[in-house]
């Protein structure tokens, strides 16, 4: 279940439904519709990065979670805090410097790191 006033961040594969933030489609966009792409496409890369990192980090979500809806959101919520304290404790081992891209927040551009 989505939080009230929650939504999911999707592309055109997806059917379009009520909770579901698509981007607009076509060439003649406006700027505002451009710009609203431009953001929705930067939440869905975040949103998949992070569940990269977590699938890197924990196995468990490297296939389907064989659970119902409360366990599993319970083991991503266990998974997240587990991350978050790891990289405040162990931040050198765990999280090392070059395993992740950054973003130059003066130009915008990503850092790519290997």
């Amino acid at each position: 279940m989505l939080p009230t006033g929650g939504f999911l961040v999707g592309d055109d594969a997806f059917a379009l439904k009520t909770f579901l933030l698509k981007p607009y489609s076509g060439t003649n966009l406006t700027r505002v519709q451009k710009i609203f792409n431009y953001r929705l496409s930067r939440a869905r890369r975040i949103v998949e990065n992070a569940f990269g990192i977590l699938t890197s980090r924990f196995r468990i979500f490297q296939k389907p979670i064989p659970t119902d809806v409360n366990t599993t959101d319970k083991i991503i919520r266990a998974s997240r805090a587990l991350h978050n304290w790891l990289r405040l404790t162990s931040p050198s081992c765990y999280f090392p410097k070059d395993c992740v891209d950054v973003e130059d927040i003066d130009s915008g551009t990503i850092v790519e790191r290997t």
